[in-house]
């Protein structure tokens, strides 16, 4: 076994190493020779700092704790991987469009750049990751415990090793994270050292699991035996927490900090995603392939040890393999020093450009705006926030006195930072999201996760245990951690998990639902919604006030003289003015824009473009990127608006045809009862009469005369009757034949006043101009004759005045001859207007009168053979029908 100082040194070598990897790969991406850097596999190798200390040591002592729960860790990211890479490759595009450097810029950028946004998510990560690096320090300082015994300079305790080993991080950090600041935020050497350790730890726990197979046991057949017969295999499954748990694991690997940072910030092709859609759940399946066999050889050995973390560095110990311990231990060593380098790096991102930097420019917002050098005050901020970083993992770390689980740390960490997950794919997938709504869901979902998760266990690190925390507080125990809502959950993580990823997600979408959306906002989400349709659509901007001049000192603070020298000179050039400055046009202004934010995020450089030129960021030509967004609202409520508008009137015509049905109904039963009537009547009075007359006991000439009158006058009122009916059939049917012939309208309404006997009987008073009426005809008369009889008819039975008068006009214009018939009664119901030619409709003012109710139905059957139109002309007094003879009629008279 090595002695301390002899791990030192093999520790210092390694960083050296890293080092020298860092800096030849940095040196290579300047000369633009080294293509392994921008390649799919280093791509992949960097994604694996998901797999930190937390899954090289914990992993192994989850599965000796818990069985096959650390599966669930798995699982997680490889559903994503594999069922929502769509979402994935969303994400990337959207941070090479928006030029986002961290998951809080990506929010704050999707919510109308808004400052406070970013600031929230950037509290959250911070104190969401702290506890993971503490058990990133935590993981190493226990491994050098375990590995190293006393030496030359003698073996300090835990806390000394971890300090300094923070502080070499901090350095490693500093001096390859903020050497200058970059574009896109990419750092090709730490990438690079950073897929090294990925391809170190991987062999480290693959040869680690070879050993214990093939070295301690017998081969897989003994290693199977002795898994089955462990204490291992006796867990039983939580299905709950394994879907909880996974769900997690699928949710971090989103919204951790350093995963965004490699995921998508120091995604150089969108390309290498396609490999790493099937390589990532690869790598994580190898470096658990192994985890249960040394779960068991741990368990069932001398010597491993009480802590089950560290039975992957303890097992090869135990059985005097110094050599393989060795390179576990760099393995464990590459583990947790990846994930603190890339999440230190990330949290300085975003507390430099979303805290420090905005704090400053707001504190010197009285200064001139064009003295200072913005570069140094950028990267001096990420400086001392990566050391400041550091020191909060280290307080919690000594805080906690170093906790037993590491497993439950990281899910603690993990829930911490999967507070931004509704508002990111909600962001992402809906246009209707707003920033408050973001800012309701992950404000309250943090408070309940610090108090249900994150204060108890700090609490309880630090051997406190306050009243509050098991009474509530106030004294309200239903807000107690232990029991909250009045909960007695058995599982804390799980009950923290519905509650605050629950209530986060109810805030989100009532308060975007119930807040309207700011003009940039709007902008915003329709290029991230439709960021594949609108990946190349600009901010535009309008009322520029300040000059070229101001705009490119202000660049020359952040970008620096060179660079910001040729972006104004590739600008100018492309307006046409060669040797001079660019015009501040909104299209130069959102492509400095764009610049700026890859250096200081995408508020502050918005902030700062609007400081200098006091324009706004919304113009009438930025609405084309939401066209289609506003098309699709304006064509969907079009569309309702008419199905609205469809369904009414179809409403009212069912209304309308269920009236008129009831009444065809009521017209029905009323003509059984008529048409009965009708029948019986006549047949009633033949059968009597021809009875009497059949008798043996002769009766006189002048009754036989009498009822011989009778019987003829019943047979041909049921000769009408059937008549009609026949009449009827054959017009509907079309088989009716015409009899056309020249003929005077005088004529025919001569005829069918003394048909109708209303001379004779002078039931009514009938009023004509014969001067009107001497118009030729070609027309079928009997036909004619017939509908005037009918009208006249209906007059003297229905007019109901006490001086009957029916005045019959006649009116020729260029389109024919109309005959109206008006009387001066009471007039038809406007509800049974429509009933007055459906066949054997009877009016409520003829209940008394003869007739089976066909009479109008034939008219207007005869009408429309003949060529013209019957129709009935509502009015305010008196019954009007008008009858419509064609041009035709007359022409060819």
């Amino acid at each position: 076994m090595l002695s301390f100082d002899g791990l030192v040194a093999v520790c210092v070598i390694y960083v050296l190493f890293l080092f020298a990897v860092a800096f030849l790969a940095e040196k290579s991406a300047r000369e633009g020779e080294a293509r392994w850097l921008n390649s799919p596999i280093t791509y992949t190798l960097s994604l694996s700092i998901y797999a930190t200390a937390w899954t090289f040591y914990g992993a192994v002592g989850s599965a000796a704790r818990s069985g096959l729960e650390f599966l669930t860790i798995y699982l997680g990211p490889t559903l994503i991987f594999i069922g929502w890479f769509w979402l994935l490759r969303k994400m990337v595009r959207i941070g090479r469009a928006q030029r986002t450097t961290s998951i809080a810029d990506m929010i704050s950028s999707r919510y109308g750049k808004s400052g406070g946004l970013a600031v929230l998510v950037t509290v959250l990560a911070v104190i969401g990751t702290t506890p993971y690096i503490a058990l990133q320090l935590q993981s190493v300082a226990l491994s050098f415990s375990v590995f190293a015994r006393p030496g030359a300079l003698g073996a300090p305790d835990t806390e000394s090793t971890a300090i300094w080993i923070a502080a070499g991080l901090a350095l490693f950090t500093i001096v390859f994270g903020t050497r200058s600041l970059d574009l896109n935020e990419r750092h090709p050497g730490l990438v690079s050292a950073i897929a090294f350790e990925a391809v170190v730890k991987l062999a480290a726990i693959l040869a680690v699991g070879i050993y214990v197979v093939w070295g301690v046991a017998d081969g897989p057949a003994d290693m199977v035996a002795r898994i089955e017969a462990s204490e291992v295999a006796q867990v039983p499954l939580n299905g709950a927490r394994w879907l909880g748990l996974t769900a997690l694991a699928g949710a971090a690997i989103l919204c951790l900090p350093r995963m965004f940072q490699v995921l998508v910030v120091e995604n150089s092709d969108e390309r290498h995603l396609a490999t790493a859609g099937w390589a990532f759940p690869l790598y994580l399946l190898l470096i658990s392939l192994f985890v249960v066999p040394i779960a068991v050889m741990g368990l069932s050995l001398p010597g491993t040890g009480s802590n089950p973390d560290l039975y992957v560095l303890t097992v090869p110990l135990s059985q005097g393999q110094d050599g393989l311990a060795l390179l576990v231990f760099l393995g464990g060593f590459s583990a947790a020093t990846s994930m603190v380098i890339i999440a230190a790096l990330a949290l300085s991102t975003m507390v430099s450009n979303h805290i420090i930097m905005p704090l400053w420019l707001r504190a010197t917002r009285h200064d001139d705006p064009m003295t200072g050098d913005m570069r140094r005050v950028a990267l001096m901020a990420r400086r001392l926030s990566i050391a400041g970083i550091l020191c909060l993992g280290l307080l919690y770390y000594r805080q906690s006195g170093g906790a037993d689980a590491l497993a439950s740390i990281g899910l603690i960490s993990f829930l911490g930072v999967a507070q931004v997950l509704p508002a990111l794919v909600g962001g992402i997938l809906w246009r209707g999201a707003t920033r408050v709504g973001a800012a309701l869901g992950i404000g309250a979902g943090f408070l309940i996760w610090a108090w249900l998760l994150l204060l108890p266990n700090v609490a309880e690190t630090g051997g406190i245990n306050p009243a509050v925390f098991s009474e509530g507080p106030f004294g309200i125990t239903w807000l107690s951690p232990d029991t909250p809502l009045g909960l007695s959950a058995t599982d804390p993580l799980l009950t923290a998990m519905v509650l605050s990823l629950g209530l986060n997600t109810v805030l989100f979408i009532l308060g975007s639902l119930f807040s309207f959306p700011s003009p940039l906002e709007r902008l915003q989400g329709a290029q991230f919604v439709n960021v594949f349709d609108h990946s190349r659509a600009v901010m535009g901007w309008r009322g520029a006030a300040g000059t070229a001049d101001d705009l490119l000192i202000m660049a020359q603070r952040i970008l620096g003289t060179g660079r910001a020298g040729r972006l104004f000179q590739v600008a100018a050039r492309a307006q046409g003015r060669d040797g001079d400055l660019p015009e501040p046009t909104p299209d130069f202004l959102a492509h400095l824009e764009r610049e700026l934010a890859g250096y200081v995020g995408a508020a502050t450089a918005h902030a700062m473009v609007v400081q200098i030129t006091g324009a706004a960021s919304v113009g009438v030509r930025d609405l084309l990127a939401v066209a289609d967004e506003a098309a699709q609202i304006m064509e969907y409520s079009n569309q309702l608006e008419a199905k609205s508008e469809e369904l009414a009137e179809t409403a009212r015509r069912l209304r309308e045809a269920n009236s008129k049905l009831t009444e065809l109904s009521v017209q029905k039963d009323d003509f059984l009862s008529q048409i009965s009537h009708e029948l019986r009547t006549p047949m009633t009075s033949i059968r009597s009469f021809s009875e009497i007359l059949m008798q043996s006991d002769p009766v006189d000439d002048a009754a036989r005369a009498r009822f011989s009158r009778i019987i003829h006058d019943e047979s041909q009122r049921l000769t009408r009757l059937l008549d009609d009916l026949l009449d009827l059939s054959v017009l509907e049917n079309g088989r009716v034949t015409l009899n056309m012939a020249g003929v005077s309208l005088s004529d025919v309404l001569d005829r069918a006043i003394y048909a109708a006997g209303a001379e004779a009987e002078a039931a009514i008073t009938i009023r004509r101009n014969l001067a009107d009426e001497n118009v030729a005809l070609w027309t079928d008369a009997d036909r004619l004759a017939q509908v005037f009889i009918n009208l006249i008819s209906n007059a003297q039975k229905y007019c109901d005045a006490a001086a009957p008068e029916l005045e019959i006009s006649v009116i020729s214009t260029g389109q024919g001859v109309e005959v109206d018939f008006a009387d001066n009664g009471r007039g038809i119901p406007a509800r049974q207007e429509s009933l007055i030619f459906e066949k054997f409709a009877r009016l409520d003012t003829a209940r008394d009168a003869s007739g089976a109710g066909l009479g109008l139905a034939i008219s207007r059957e005869v009408m429309a053979r003949l060529g013209g139109q019957l129709s009935y002309l509502p009015g305010p007094s008196g019954t009007r029908f008008r009858v419509r003879l064609p041009a035709q009629a007359l022409r060819a008279a």
